[in-house]
């Protein structure tokens, strides 16, 4: 079975945005110098990108322009299947490369069933309100949570109004720029 595994930049004070909704505080070649080479072969595992559509509308604006020419994992990022999460879109073009897949359905309900297909892990990135119904739904098998070493002091959480959830740790990452890795999963729950 395959596994869905959540990646997200988070603040020290567990902010996913700022209260302006800008991620702008993790985007800094200097901050990732020393984890794009470990992402670049974690990818390998990885053959879907599933985004909600606010988040498809930013990584659009980069990933597949001229801007990341030079990111170490552009190239990967720009060929893997993709998959965006909206109600509202009516296409999701991914400039010269094949255009993400439009899902307008239930998401638990679609990733229960991708989760069951045969293939390498998938990735969800960022999509707050998408990572949030299906931690709800218990659909998320590991979450990569990067802590960027900045207090926000305001914005938006990563587990807003969420349920008591139970995580083990499965490992920790430091690099010199002052960024941690944790990789968590859930702990079953009693009776599972």
């Amino acid at each position: 079975m395959r596994k869905l595994i959540f990646e997200e930049f988070i603040s020290l004070d567990g902010l996913a945005a700022d209260e302006n909704g800008s991620t702008s505080f993790f985007e800094s070649a200097t901050l990732n110098k020393h984890s794009d080479e470990e992402q670049l072969k974690w990818l390998d595992t990885i053959d879907t990108i599933l985004l909600g559509a606010n988040t498809y509308e930013m990584f659009v604006q980069f990933w597949p322009t001229d801007q990341s020419k030079g990111e170490l994992v552009a190239d990967k990022l720009n060929t893997l299947p993709k998959l965006v999460f909206s109600k509202r879109l009516k296409e999701a073009p991914w400039g010269n490369y094949e255009p993400a897949q439009l899902v307008d359905t239930d998401a638990a309900e679609t990733v229960r069933k991708l989760k069951l297909e045969n293939g390498k892990d998938m990735v969800l990135w960022g999509s707050i309100s998408l990572a949030q119904s299906l931690m709800k739904a218990d659909l998320i098998d590991e979450y990569r949570i990067r802590i960027v070493p900045v207090v926000l002091g305001k914005g938006r959480p990563l587990f807003e109004n969420s349920d008591v959830m139970d995580f083990q740790l499965d490992e920790v990452k430091k690099y010199e720029s002052g960024l941690l890795l944790l990789k968590y999963r859930r702990k079953a729950s009693v009776g599972q």
